[in-house]
């Protein structure tokens, strides 16, 4: 029985239909892929579900109390909220006492007695696993200080907090829209695990193809107004519409015969028109109609000159690169040859867009020099750069750029033709930008770059929203791009296709080279992981002491390490207010249990944070 379902569902923005009468249903434990071209409906459909908005026409059914969580593609927040007022939720008794607790360990000198009250509140509640659970989302998102205001994150940072949010208050249903923007590959690995355990109940949107392919069980595809459902993972999907699409054709091909034949009757059919007669005309339009629509799929096409590229293209002279006393980039050089297909990678905040700023010159470097060839064209595509007047005509973007364009094959075709070409129809191209859905203003942007005919082309997040059709295009024409391509995405499925080669931030400013794909490269790290640990289990053999060399502490350290004195000792109060509160008379065997277990996570949570202390001390 289905927990939530579409009956005759219809919508349409500004007298067009985006689909009707739609219907299907979700039932508990599914994990169901929404997939379809950029402008089908796909976010309209999850808002329509989540009963963000209102169908034109038809319903959304719910099962009683189903409690749904919804992750839209750009999260809005009200004005004012500050991170735990969004996060921590009024009417959730365990989530409001879990607030107080984290806001007064971040004190300087916090009341012993107030630790004590929510200490022992926590426990009547059973919300210790429930707090660690929190704080493990939250540092896995790279979300802290609970205290800042929302309005000074920036559009990825609140993606994340809406994601963590989500995942905080574990709905019955979970409507998820792109949820591995703006997160890095090693989140992305985590957020996979964290979905396809506990059974829960999934509907999303993603362009990410392992990210589909290791949490989905089902796909849903909504093409032309309609959806179709298929019983298995991405990789089935692909196999059954491909037999799908080639039956199509062989009807398409029929099809075409027959109209042809039944226009000639047409044209020369007398004026008497009999019953027979007129049921053939009824059935001439029902065919031309099934033959104008319900086959013909149009695809992007990606055919774009390339500027001729003289021997220097690019050379990186011992860069560096300070923000803020916080170390990017330390000391790194390479020099760019043609044909390098390169991907970076590195975990948010570890300069990925520092170095792209650096190579284009949109940023000088602190030490070192950037030499640049004279026939390099740069082609940067990069997620700040989504900016467009929206009452602009979408034609007018690009003969803003130019009238004609020249394709790979010397030809010349017009602004109008280009856009064809890339899927905007002309009733589109002479629509306004605001009516773009966001996955079709991404490929504007891409085509605004292409259009330039850039011989070093750089991708930063070039998957964010676009359509998985879009996705094999943009493939197609990168595998067989003549010029130079550094790719930064966490998309892992296009990083392995299409670089040979990575650069790696690995944080505090260390930059290296690696020769692999990132597959090849995970290998090697879980390898050097295991290895480490059986090198850690072996008996160490005594051996000199050697003089070591003391380093300084980076700025983020030295903020750690103050940051572990004062938690050490806010855990040392709480153990002896704990151990106290064991040795005192009348407790339950129950209590007695529970406040050894709360000392076991604080003893075990003390040794692993004096541990890093001792570290960053030594």
């Amino acid at each position: 029985m289905s927990i939530v379902s579409a009956e005759q569902l219809s919508h349409a923005f500004n007298d067009y239909w985006l689909f009707k009468n739609l219907t299907f249903g979700l039932q508990q434990g599914q994990r169901v892929a929404l997939v379809g071209v950029n402008g089908a409906g796909k976010s309209t459909l999850l808002k329509l579900l989540a009963e963000k908005i209102k169908p034109t026409e038809g319903k959304v059914v719910k099962a009683k109390d189903i409690r749904f969580g919804y992750l839209e593609q750009d999260p809005k927040f009200e004005a004012g909220q500050s991170i735990s007022d969004f996060i921590f939720s009024l009417d959730n008794r365990q989530q409001q006492i879990i607030r107080e607790y984290e806001e007064l360990l971040e004190k300087e000198n916090p009341d012993i007695d107030e630790i004590n009250r929510l200490t022992e509140e926590l426990s009547n509640l059973e919300a210790w696993e429930y707090e660690h659970e929190i704080k493990t989302i939250l540092g896995r998102l790279d979300i802290h200080h609970l205290d800042q205001q929302i309005d000074t994150l920036s559009g990825g940072q609140r993606k994340r907090l809406s994601l963590a949010k989500l995942l905080i208050d574990e709905p019955d249903v979970y409507v998820i829209d792109e949820p591995t923007n703006h997160l890095d590959i090693d989140t992305i690995e985590w957020l996979e695990s964290y979905l396809t355990t506990g059974g829960k109940t999934i509907l999303m949107v993603t362009h990410d193809r392992y990210f589909l392919d290791n949490v989905c069980n089902e796909i849903i595809e909504l093409e032309n107004g309609q959806v179709y459902t298929y019983k298995g993972k991405y990789a089935y999907y692909l196999e059954k519409k491909a037999e799908q699409d080639a039956i199509n054709s062989t009807v398409l091909a029929k099809n075409k015969n027959l109209l042809k034949k039944e226009l000639e009757w047409m044209r020369r059919m007398p004026q008497a028109r009999g019953t027979k007669s007129k049921a053939r005309i009824d059935a001439f339009y029902d065919l031309e109609d099934k033959t104008k629509g319900q086959f013909n799929k149009d695809s992007v096409t990606l055919d774009m000159k390339v500027s001729r590229q003289g021997k220097q293209i690019l050379e990186l002279h011992h860069i560096g690169k300070e923000f803020q006393e916080k170390n990017i980039i330390g000391d790194f050089s390479y020099v760019f040859k043609k044909g390098d297909k390169i991907g970076l990678t590195g975990k948010n905040g570890t300069g990925k867009s520092t170095l792209l700023n650096i190579i284009t010159n949109e940023i000088k470097p602190d030490k070192g020099k950037v030499v640049t060839g004279e026939t390099t064209v740069f082609g940067y595509y990069h997620q700040s750069g989504l900016s467009f007047d929206e009452s602009e005509r979408v034609i007018d973007v690009v003969k803003n750029i130019a009238e004609f364009i020249t394709m790979s094959d010397g030809k010349t075709i017009s602004a109008s033709q280009l856009l064809t070409h890339f899927l905007f129809p002309p009733k589109k191209q002479h629509g306004f930008v605001s009516l773009l859905s966001g996955g079709e203003k991404k490929r504007l942007h891409l085509m605004k770059v292409l259009i330039k005919n850039p011989n070093f082309l750089i991708l930063d997040e070039p998957t964010n929203d676009l359509d998985i059709d879009t996705l094999n295009v943009l493939e197609e024409f990168l595998e067989n791009y003549p010029g130079v391509l550094l790719l930064v995405s966490h998309d892992r499925y296009l990083v392995d296709k299409l670089t040979d080669q990575l650069f790696v931030l690995e944080g505090d400013g260390n930059l290296r080279i690696y020769n692999g794909n990132y597959s090849s490269y995970r290998e090697d790290l879980e390898i050097a992981k295991a290895q480490a640990k059986e090198n850690k289990a072996a008996p160490v053999p005594v051996q000199q002491k050697k003089e070591t060399v003391k380093t300084k502490l980076t700025y983020k350290e030295q903020l750690e390490l103050e940051q572990l004195e004062a938690e050490i000792s806010h855990i040392e109060i709480q153990i002896k207010s704990l151990t106290e509160d064991l040795n005192k008379e009348g407790k339950s065997h129950e209590e007695l249990s529970a406040i050894a277990k709360l000392i076991e996570v604080a003893n075990k949570n003390l040794e692993d944070k004096s541990f890093r202390w001792l570290t960053l001390s030594e």
